[in-house]
């Protein structure tokens, strides 16, 4: 169940990153060649993992499962990426409305694929654990298995969406701020403790445990420990996998489950040692722990991704990258978040939160000792039981001396039970140790999160807005039908970064698909007259240009260029009565224009290195 967290969130994390483009990277019938040549590659895939001849028994069968479900993340990302399936699944009018929705149907997506591994799967469970399943039972089965992982993001994500729909403006204002957020993680909290509990027990068959003897001997053991809960019977892989779990906070929604095959194999005594064990989470509050674990990453995702956008923003790397690859500015700056981000995902819930709960299942091991008297087994001490029942499921799985990344090996923790049972400080340094790594984790958290407020933001932006926009109207001059547009906003932000040669050659070029554009005449021949490098200025076709665009758009600034131009020239009078006809078309820049005519009438254009009267301004 673990692994299957990973790669859920591994799923959703790839699908929620990627922005819908614009226009599709391949043309719609391409896009759906490769989505179903996908389908069929992952199909064959899956078939192939099953039917290796070293998968003849359970152990297999989890393996081929586990390899199905990396590749079955792998190819979302094809689907999503390559044949851009979010810009599909977003051109309906509830996708628009909310966005949840849209990343639900990706969701969605990825149980398609899962669907086609359980499909494969189907032969080798039957004849694995004995049971028989139609195509339509055992893909529902599958799916009441997982749902749990994916439920409450699914259900948070919609709500928001709809909450926001609510025509209340104080209410949006509300989620804006942090009392908005508070709100949000309440419902959250209100969902995981009281509804999720026996949704979850439903969605999974589990059966009340049937009264009799078991029952009450286990229902009396957590009496005398002050535990209340249901006793469940969990099906889990038709009952035969040899485990338990305890799920819920509050009493009366709080339950234990044990598998069949558990309690087959174990004596009391042991049963009861592995409720210990349960009890253990519950009284340690493991189950908000690990809560507590989940809202730390998605805290420091919301306070870093902001400055590490802006920081990847104003870098030249970025933008040489984005050249280089042809990429758009939106989806080099997702891959450049995103992938770092989803490093950061995979190593925090692989070995930081996977340390903890390693960690928290040895203190739950440890209840023992707090769970039975000191004269409970004799001399055998008081965590026999549970060495006994570990001994004995570790034989029977074939894993005793298998760790995983969360949870020590069953061998690990029988020696570590025997090493308390020697040595009692043992259990105290285990504590210790526990408390003392999640006052580190909280602190290093509140560190981080100080750190990214002291990330200066504003000055982050300034560097990398002109960038932005100046590698953003390059790939538009490349892509977009209009590229006289693109071109002359290029070329105005070129001469407003003084790059006057770049600037002049994007207005050439936007000249030769658009000639007669008033604005970009205007522009150009603006250029053309206060270019500091006097090498590039050109009075005589200035005032040919600028003559032009007052043809076609006699407003204010473009008769203050062509007055300009005629000063230039040398034709002083003209000059002033252009800047009297821009003072008639803008009254309230007359002042500007008042200073010009002032210029024009006590100087001459005098063009060379210390020129000062043609300063460049924005048109």
């Amino acid at each position: 169940m673990y692994n299957n967290l990973l790669y859920f969130l591994v799923a959703i994390f790839l699908f929620s990153m990627k922005t819908v483009p614009e226009v599709p990277l391949l043309p719609p019938l391409v896009s759906a060649v490769c989505f179903v040549v996908s389908l069929i590659g992952y199909d064959r895939l899956v078939r192939w993992l099953y039917g290796k001849s070293g998968n003849r028994e359970a152990a297999g069968y989890f393996r081929a499962e586990r390899q199905g479900m990396i590749l079955a993340v792998v190819f979302l990302g094809v689907a999503t990426y390559l044949c851009d399936a979010k810009y599909y699944l977003s051109l309906s009018e509830w996708a628009k409305a909310l966005p949840a929705v849209v990343n639900i149907a990706g969701l969605l997506l990825f149980f398609g694929y899962l669907g086609l591994l359980w499909r494969a799967a189907r032969p080798h469970y039957q004849r694995d654990f004995g049971h028989s399943y139609t195509p339509a039972a055992f893909l529902w089965l599958n799916v009441r298995v997982n749902l749990p992982v994916i439920l409450p993001w699914a259900l948070l994500s919609l709500c928001h969406d709809l909450v926001t729909l609510v025509p209340s403006q104080g209410l949006q204002d509300l989620l804006l701020t942090a009392w908005g957020d508070l709100l949000f993680y309440l419902f959250f909290l209100f969902f995981v403790l009281l509804i999720f509990p026996p949704v979850v027990r439903r969605l999974w068959g589990c059966v009340q445990m049937p009264a009799g003897v078991l029952k009450e001997q286990l229902t009396a053991f957590c009496a005398r420990q002050n535990f209340v809960c249901d006793l469940y019977l969990w099906p889990l892989y038709e009952g035969q996998a040899l485990t338990a779990a305890v799920m819920g906070i509050v009493p009366g929604l709080r339950y234990v489950l044990i598998t069949p095959a558990l309690i087959q194999t174990l004596t009391l005594d042991e049963l009861e040692a592995v409720m210990a064990h349960e009890i253990g989470h519950v009284k340690k509050r493991h189950l908000l722990l690990y809560m507590l674990l989940i809202a730390g990453f998605s805290l420091l995702v919301g306070v870093l991704s902001e400055p590490l956008t802006y920081f990847l923003l104003s870098r030249d790397f970025f933008y040489s990258l984005m050249r280089w690859s042809g990429m758009s500015p939106e989806a080099m700056l997702v891959a450049c978040t995103a992938v770092p981000l989803l490093i950061a995902m995979l190593l925090y819930f692989r070995f930081l939160f996977g340390y903890f709960i390693r960690n928290f299942e040895r203190q739950a091991d440890l209840h023992v000792f707090s769970a039975f008297a000191d004269n409970h087994y004799g001399s055998r001490g008081r965590s026999y039981s549970l060495v006994s029942a570990f001994e004995k499921i570790g034989l029977l799985s074939g894993n005793r001396d298998k760790p995983s990344w969360h949870h020590f090996g069953i061998g690990e923790r029988v020696d570590f039970l025997e090493k308390c049972e020697r040595d009692p400080s043992e259990r105290g340094w285990h504590e210790r140790k526990v408390w003392l790594s999640l006052s580190a984790y909280l602190l290093g958290l509140t560190a981080m999160i100080v750190l990214a407020r002291q990330v200066p933001l504003e000055e982050l932006t300034r560097q990398y807005e002109e960038k932005y926009i100046e590698t953003a109207l390059s790939q538009r001059v490349l892509h977009e039908a209009d590229k006289a547009l693109w071109l002359r906003l290029a070329g105005d932000l070129m001469q407003h970064k003084k790059m006057e040669k770049k600037a002049l050659e994007s207005y050439e070029k936007a000249m030769a698909f658009e000639p007669a554009s008033p604005d970009l005449m205007n522009n150009l021949a603006w250029l053309l007259l206060t270019s500091k490098d006097v090498q590039l200025r050109d009075p005589v076709r200035a005032l040919t240009l600028a003559r032009a665009a007052v043809i076609e758009k006699p407003v204010a600034s473009f008769l203050d260029t062509l007055a300009q131009a005629y000063w230039a020239n040398g034709f002083s009078e003209e000059a002033i009565r252009a800047e009297e006809e821009a003072i008639l078309a803008e009254p309230v820049g007359s002042p500007y224009y008042q200073q010009q005519i002032e210029r024009f009438r006590r100087t001459k254009y005098q063009p060379g290195p210390g020129e000062k009267q043609g300063e460049s301004k924005e048109r």
